[in-house]
């Protein structure tokens, strides 16, 4: 089979807050292109997207998930990503490979805590969306009350494309603002067949006004539109094509709504996925080359590959890779090089994923994304290229753990298997960590929530039978500097039968940015060739790992130090006595010496909390948030409840869902995200 051209991609992602209705937004689109015959439902744990049993058990997406289907000739490659904030990576990295994305919101609650954040995460990356407003059908939805939100919070200047006939039980279709047409979805065959049919006087006058608004935005937003809107002659090509214009640079969202857990609506937004957002070849990458050199990535076939690692998951001792294939294209048997680690490897499989089932496939080619097998040594944001023509893309950002329980486990045979699993789901995951005290052999894993240990905990279980004792969540602490200090060390001493020296000097001082970085001072000449004759690359390379190494354990609990700028002041070499292991001691040591002279200090981690209750307990919950040491920055009313926000210690939060929902009889609800970290 041939390969797609890039120009009949998308490759699109599905972001939202937990619970907006992405999955089973998911679900109807592969139903609809006839992927699957079947609409599995979010709430009866039989999605298709949704395939890990802690998802079915829960409701909720745990690992993102990814499927193909064809619209109109369109290849989409569909990407259905966690809501949940506890699985943020997924939804970084995910989005690191889209070219465009499906916002869903919720009608009722407009732009929700998450929603904001991926929203955000996804203009990081400038990925133009479209948007979904779902559930018309509830209770309390508002459809322009859903538009102020995206323009409130997200900064957004959403377009409707269609408007809702009616709302919560009176909702009953759909109308098209370009095809001057009301739609009807037949609910004897699950909204497949769409009637279209002329408006009435009251619905052509809607359609009306909301035409002439999206006119006038596309006037505002592009310069070759608004002679056309003046002169009032444009053509729907023309605004097609100005829109699109729009979506791509970003100055506009067109807005689609519907309820697609009543099948209402879909089918419009697959056609603006289709029509809207951009294909692989309008959205080239940049790369840097062998030498240094800013490279752009585009999609050809007929180029050299370039693919980009954004997902790995373990089968056994065999590792999946998930790739998106930026540039040229790759066959079984085909050798990638991969530049982080300089080895080369073989394409064994190639693998079209529809979430946890796979299709064997021939050929991938540039703009299309797939699973590959044959590089076990491959970490998520690798680059993958051809070893003659070096290309190195971007990394995939990863995120630190705020939150640690203790485990162990029964015995020392359960012990060993524990290690292996945690060891694979680390590889798996970025965000989890795991170490183990080889003299103590307490086993600490770190993750980004109570929710995500939870679910490897169950993984543990599930997958290795294994329920190893797990001690209560403790926050994730990090250690600072209050001021800036300077300290030497020279080592010496025999390792072995081997006498090992090395004497460096380092200088600290505390920075805004909260990743620590080491840099070299000025007492090299500012010539690299001659500095490399006096100070072999061995030797500085030796001083920064030796930093590195201290800068993850702080002088007080051993916790990674952050907020610090480490220099290199100076490295003494001694003829026949310097070797590389002693400038590694003698680095580390001396900075923690100068951590210890700079007023170390402890941090904890501050969350971003957003609680939601009715009215009458909003009192009891200020009460119950300001116990906590939160402090609030924000209120807001919230479909008929109140929403208000703020700061709060991680530490104070644990079991805070428990308490919160005694205080509202159940029905209040919160949500929080990682913020900073600071003093307690």
């Amino acid at each position: 089979m041939a390969c797609p051209s890039p120009e009949s991609i998308r490759n699109i992602g599905i972001i939202a807050h937990i619970d907006a209705g992405k999955t089973t937004l998911s679900e109807r689109i592969l139903f609809y292109s006839k992927k699957i015959h079947k609409i599995g439902e979010v709430h009866d744990g039989a999605a298709t997207m949704d395939y890990m049993p802690e998802e079915q058990e829960r409701g909720i997406t745990i690992a993102s998930a990814c499927a193909t289907c064809l619209w109109n000739g369109v290849n989409i490659n569909l990407v259905d990503t966690p809501g949940h904030v506890d699985f943020t990576i997924e939804v970084e990295r995910c989005l690191r490979v889209l070219d465009g994305a499906i916002g869903v919101f919720c009608a009722v609650g407009g732009v929700e805590p998450q929603s904001e954040t991926v929203w955000r995460q996804s203009e990081s990356f400038g990925i133009p969306k479209i948007a979904f407003i779902n559930k018309m059908d509830r209770q309390g939805a508002n459809f322009e009350g859903a538009l102020n939100s995206m323009r409130e919070r997200l900064g957004a200047n959403p377009v409707p494309l269609v408007v809702p006939l009616g709302k919560s039980e009176n909702f009953r279709g759909i109308l098209d603002i370009m095809e001057n047409e009301k739609l009807s979805f037949d609910e004897n065959d699950q909204g497949m067949t769409v009637r279209r049919s002329a408006p009435e006087a009251a619905e052509e006058e809607i359609i009306r006004e909301w035409r002439d608004f999206l006119l006038e935005k596309l006037a505002e937003n592009d310069d070759d539109f608004l002679p056309l809107w003046l002169e009032g002659n444009a053509k729907k090509s023309d605004i097609l094509k100005s829109l699109k214009k729009c979506v791509l640079i970003r100055r506009l969202t067109p807005v689609f709504c519907g309820s697609a857990l009543r099948n209402i609506g879909v089918q419009p937004l697959m056609d603006g996925v289709c029509a809207l957002l951009p294909n692989p070849a309008q959205a080239p990458v940049q790369g840097v080359d062998k030498k240094g050199g800013a490279v752009e990535v585009v999609a050809n076939p007929s180029l050299s590959p370039v693919a980009l690692v954004f997902k790995v998951i373990m089968e056994g001792n065999r590792k999946n890779c998930f790739v998106r294939m930026y540039s040229g294209s790759i066959r079984e048997g085909d050798a990638l090089y991969n530049p982080r680690d300089d080895k080369t490897g073989r394409v064994s499989r190639l693998y079209k994923m529809r979430a946890e089932r796979r299709e064997a496939l021939e050929e991938l080619c540039a703009g299309d994304i797939a699973a590959i097998t044959g590089f076990n040594d491959a970490m998520t944001g690798d680059t993958l290229c051809a070893k003659n023509h070096i290309i190195s893309l971007a990394p995939i950002a990863s995120y630190d753990p705020v939150i640690s329980i203790a485990l162990e486990a029964v015995n020392s045979e359960e012990g060993k298997l524990l290690d292996e699993a945690l060891a694979r789901y680390a590889e798996e995951d970025p965000t989890l960590k795991f170490n183990k005290d080889e003299e103590t052999g307490a086993r600490i894993l770190s993750g980004m929530g109570e929710l995500h240990l939870e679910v490897v905990l169950e993984r543990l279980a599930r997958e290795y039978k294994l329920k190893p004792r797990a001690g209560a969540p403790k926050a994730a602490l990090r250690e600072a500097i209050s001021r800036p200090a300077r300290a030497s060390f020279r080592f010496d001493k025999e390792l072995g039968k081997e006498r090992h020296t090395g004497e460096v000097e380092v200088r600290v001082r505390p920075i805004e940015k909260a990743e620590s970085r080491v840099v070299v001072g000025s007492f090299l000449p500012g010539d690299e060739s001659e500095a490399r004759k006096l100070l072999p690359a061995v030797f500085l390379d030796a001083v920064r790992e030796g930093i590195r190494d201290a800068l993850q354990a702080g002088p007080l609990e051993g916790w990674p130090v952050i907020h610090i700028e480490a220099t290199i002041e100076n490295i003494k070499k001694e003829e026949g006595l310097t070797t590389i292991p002693g400038l590694r001691m003698a680095a580390a040591r001396a900075l923690r010496e100068a951590i210890r002279e700079a007023g170390p200090k402890m941090l904890e981690p501050l969350m971003k909390v957003e609680i939601t209750t009715p009215e009458e307990y909003l009192g009891s919950c200020v009460a119950l948030f300001n116990q906590l040491g939160g402090q609030i920055d924000s209120m807001e009313d919230n479909s008929g409840a109140k929403k208000f926000g703020g700061l709060a210690p991680l530490r104070q939060l644990f079991g805070f869902s428990t308490k919160l929902r005694s205080a509202t009889q159940g029905r209040g609800a919160f949500v929080m995200s990682f913020n900073s970290f600071a003093q307690p």
